[in-house]
């Protein structure tokens, strides 16, 4: 299960532009926690959390929890909206989880055992296909990651949806079944013609 990140945000009276630029001028960053069947809370946060949660890898799959107005809520983060220029964080949109029901997340994929993989010692290459996959998933259960084992491919072979670990009670949004993951591609020039060059 995706590790829960407490956080501490103060309540926001007013909704709109003009009051999102007040916040952000008191140095705060606004965002909103909305869904669940539930009024929308209106919050500000210190701009160091959310760079700091951007940062880390797995944020999109990450639970929050988010202490305002003296009660806890859990949810996602849905969306960032960043300056064009700065780069830094202006409005950041938290979708609340509600007890028992499914979300969409997007779950990142972590690659292991590459150093032992038979292809990439004979020179191939890792092509990742997806760095990330969109599942449906209990938003009570949600992975902090996909494991994707290398340690046994050669050159051309693959990985995909079903040979992936931790997807127990995950369904993949795809049209594609079984859908590769990730390869081991070929060296440049090919393995053949390094094998007839050694031989030579």
């Amino acid at each position: 299960m995706s590790k829960i990140t407490s956080i501490e945000a103060e309540v926001r009276a007013k909704a709109g532009k003009g009051a999102a630029r007040a916040t952000r001028r008191a140095g705060l960053v606004p965002g909103v926690v909305y869904g669940g069947k539930q009024e929308p809370t209106l919050i500000a946060l210190d701009p160091r959390i959310v760079v700091k949660g951007l940062q880390t890898s797995g944020w999109r799959s990450r639970v929050y929890e988010i202490k305002v107005g003296g009660k806890t809520e859990r949810a996602l983060v849905r969306d960032v909206q960043l300056h064009p220029v700065k780069d830094s964080p202006v409005h950041i949109d938290f979708l609340r989880l509600a007890a028992g029901a499914r979300v969409h997340v997007e779950v990142a994929v972590h690659f292991v055992g590459e150093e032992k993989s038979p292809g990439i010692k004979r020179g191939g290459v890792l092509n990742v296909v997806r760095h990330t996959v969109d599942v449906d998933v209990d938003g009570e259960h949600i992975p902090e990651y996909f494991t994707v084992d290398l340690s046994t491919l050669d050159i051309n072979d693959n990985v995909r949806w079903d040979d992936v670990q931790g997807t127990a009670g995950a369904t993949p949004i795809s049209h594609e079944p079984n859908f590769v993951i990730a390869s081991i591609a070929a060296p440049s020039g090919g393995v053949a013609e390094e094998t007839e060059a050694a031989a030579s």
